[in-house]
């Protein structure tokens, strides 16, 4: 069975996808797609079971095999996995009041651009919500990396790999193949440009040319995206050339945070919230995603990231790790994030978690009766007082204008009601108060 819209997918068009990789799917797809196989290629590996050992309150999201906007029905024959699952998986994570924290496990080679920066700022947006930490284990490359990279804390294993900072497209030309066969292909076309990239032709100049701007282009976004995300500088992104870095030299050059091991990632993690002594648990099923939450949610961190992370870092002090070359002074640092824990700090923390909370769900009540809920993301990350967001919000409607109704007098109103309001949902699942 011939598949043109894979063929499509995998042509003349840019892929964020490590070469090796891309020679993967070719010689397991390129029958079904009309193309030649290459000559040197190994199996396509399937795609791994989750695991099984992530405290209660870690959600652990699998990110593997071949990324793609849509997998179309293909996940479990080839091993893809499409941005909108994952999208969906952090979602009900978020929304889930059990889970205070999300860890992306990585094995992925990359995969398709479009759809990618979407879900990369998703994850971002995410973690000023709930903390997202990510391991690449065993491979974080290309688009699989700009996803990693988004998390707060990027662990790799002994072996990962992480890097591949680049863009591909290939063309083919079977145009000689065609001859062989006895086909001949004309194709008929109004605009200069509509038949660029067809398999049946050499590739012209022109078409060439106005690939590699695109190809530019997204290289361009992804340095910036990695830049921004790692804190580095969008020059020695470039200079990796898309190299390959492998466990402690991806750490000293700054494209992952700490090297280690899955449990020791998750002990970590378990330690960072607070969790290390609760029983298993594992939350990694697809649920539909909402577009209009997923919104409300990056529109949300947007501002809590403007606010409180004003430098060009986006990873907080009290998260990074400092490598040094003996490893041993690293490790006491690294300890020293990590307070002591004993009954009257634990007691004054739950009572100022207790108390946030019931702030947080105030301000949000006094934003939605107010008709403003739009506000309660920038009240939040500046630390506002209830009092203080009274006075504004009054202040606010005193100056207003009239507001003019243009509902059908057949439509049913639900602005007196928070139950059908998303941000009022997710703060009080998040607050536990739903």
């Amino acid at each position: 069975m011939l598949l043109p819209h894979i063929a499509a997918r995998l042509y003349g068009t840019p892929l964020l996808l490590a070469r090796s990789k891309l020679d993967v799917i070719l010689a397991v797809l390129g029958d079904r797609v009309g193309w030649p196989e290459p000559q040197s290629a190994l199996p396509m590996p399937l795609v791994k079971s989750a695991p099984l050992d992530a405290p209660m309150g870690i959600a652990v999201i699998p990110i593997y095999g071949t990324l793609v906007r849509r997998a179309i029905g293909l996940e479990a024959a080839s091993g893809l996995t499409s941005y909108g699952e994952i999208a969906a998986m952090i979602e009900t994570a978020v929304n889930d009041p059990s889970i205070n924290g999300i860890l992306l496990e990585v094995d992925s080679p990359g995969g398709e651009a479009g759809g990618m920066f979407e879900l990369a700022r998703q994850i971002r947006a995410a973690d000023a919500v709930k903390p997202i930490w990510a391991i690449a284990s065993d491979s974080a490359f290309s688009a699989a990396y700009a996803l990693a990279c988004s998390a707060s804390r990027l662990y790799v294993t002994e072996t990962a790999g992480v890097g591949s900072i680049g863009v591909i497209a290939m063309h083919v030309d079977q145009s000689v193949r065609d001859a062989q066969a006895g086909y001949r292909y004309t194709a008929i076309t109004a605009g200069d440009q509509k038949n660029d990239f067809s398999p049946h032709e050499p590739l012209d100049a022109e078409a060439a040319s106005r690939l590699k701007a695109e190809v530019d282009r997204l290289y361009g976004m992804f340095v910036d995206h990695v830049a921004t995300m790692q804190g580095l500088e969008p020059r020695f992104i470039r200079s990796t050339q898309a190299g390959l870095y492998f466990g402690a030299d991806a750490v000293n050059a700054g494209l992952a945070d700490a090297e280690g091991s899955f449990t020791q990632a998750i002990q970590d993690f378990a330690a960072f919230l607070g969790t290390a002594e609760t029983p298993l648990q594992l939350n990694q099923r697809p649920f539909a995603l909402s577009h209009s939450s997923t919104q409300e949610i990056k529109a949300m961190a947007d501002e809590v990231i403007t606010t409180e992370q004003p430098s060009a870092d986006p990873k907080p002090e009290s998260e990074q790790i400092q490598t040094h070359p003996d490893g041993a002074d690293g490790a006491n640092e690294s300890a020293k994030l990590i307070p002591e824990s004993t009954p009257d700090t634990d007691a004054a923390v739950k009572s100022a978690i207790a108390a946030t909370r019931a702030d947080a769900v105030a301000i949000a009540e006094l934003c939605q009766l107010a008709g403003q809920p739009q506000r309660i993301a920038s009240f939040l990350a500046n630390g506002t007082s209830e009092t203080e967001v009274r006075k504004a919000l009054l202040a606010s409607r005193a100056e207003g204008q009239e507001i003019q109704s243009h509902l059908h007098p057949d439509a049913v109103s639900q602005a007196a009601s928070t139950d059908h309001n998303p941000l009022m949902k997710a703060v009080k699942k998040l607050t536990g108060k739903e």
